[in-house]
């Protein structure tokens, strides 16, 4: 059987251990999904995998504003960062959690009926413009749509989404045992903050949520993939670092010129910068030319972390009005 995973080669979720397997069965409780490629693709660096999951349980899953409507902003997301996988992904677990006419109208590339959901979504899309909810739900709203920004970035740089997605029916894949334990999963609430003790990681948290379990969830999330910049020489990681400051934070990077650096000469800049804006465009020559002994599937994990991360916190500052960290 042809692997989904592009560049790496994770254990399967039943002979993991630790942290990992920890991981794995509160994915399966709470997501209802067993063994879901964005968690298994992080799982060979065990940090950026539980505070991945943390981030997306306690804003996505958790919390009390509507289930449907944090899946609209993931969804604006997941189609503005171009990630096929994610917005399937979003549309099944519409039809999930009982919103058929929804999902199909999205599906369809229609908008909602519902100016509320519309706004959602537009928001979900472009982050720069009026936020749809009250600053007690910021948390939760942001924390998804950044949440997303991350795991969108770790997809598609990761897992190869035409074997992943597969194009199969939402109906007859809720019509299953399998779907059946989505359909409970998505309509339940699980009980916030029971990733934390997961966490291997912590840091600052962002004041947007500061003092909730998603600000905990971001903050060691971070912490995390900051760790990956200590996989490049100074200059490399000044560059990369200035190089998505200076970004817009939404258009794509050039097919050429200057701004992306030589394959041969700078492979890890190449890498980190493509994993922030434009993580589709990274090739197996681009990981080969930098993946060499002593780095391993955790490096490249870590490396393509750090890039998306500076991605989300260019999105963060754009969003926030403040600079990043």
């Amino acid at each position: 059987m042809t692997s989904p995973f592009r560049f790496t080669a994770p254990d399967p979720a039943g002979s993991t251990t630790g942290t990992v397997a920890a991981v794995h069965a509160q994915v399966t409780r709470d997501f209802g999904i067993e063994s879901a490629l964005p968690f298994v693709a992080l799982s060979a660096a065990p940090g950026l995998m539980a505070s991945t999951w943390a981030l997306m349980r306690e804003s996505l899953l958790s919390g009390r504003a509507s289930r449907t409507e944090k899946e609209l902003v993931a969804f604006g997301v997941s189609a503005a960062n171009r990630c096929p996988f994610c917005v399937g992904a979003h549309t099944l677990l519409l039809h999930a959690g009982g919103d058929h006419e929804l999902a199909g109208t999205l599906a369809r590339g229609g908008r909602p009926d519902d100016p509320d959901h519309g706004r959602l979504l537009a928001w979900g899309q472009d982050m720069r413009g009026p936020r749809p909810f009250t600053a007690d739900e910021a948390p939760e709203f942001v924390g998804t749509a950044l949440a997303f920004h991350f795991i969108n970035r770790i997809v598609s740089a990761l897992i190869d989404e035409e074997l992943a997605t597969g194009g199969a029916n939402p109906a007859e894949l809720l019509d299953s045992e399998a779907g059946h334990a989505l359909v409970r999963a998505v309509r339940a609430r699980p009980e916030p903050a029971l990733s934390l003790p997961l966490l291997e990681t912590e840091g600052p948290q962002p004041a947007w949520a500061a003092g909730t379990p998603v600000g905990t969830a971001f903050g060691a999330l971070r912490s995390a993939a900051h760790a990956g910049g200590g996989l490049l020489d100074e200059r490399d990681a000044t560059f990369v670092r200035e190089s998505v400051a200076a970004w817009d934070g939404f258009t794509p990077l050039p097919l050429s010129g200057d701004g992306l650096p030589d394959r041969a000469e700078r492979p890890g800049a190449r890498l980190a910068l493509l994993a922030a804006r434009a993580p589709y465009r990274i090739t197996a020559e681009d990981v080969r030319a930098w993946q060499v002994e002593p780095f391993t599937d955790h490096c490249l994990v870590h490396l393509v972390a750090f890039g998306a991360m500076l991605a989300v916190e260019r999105v963060e500052a754009g969003v926030m009005g403040v600079a990043p960290v």
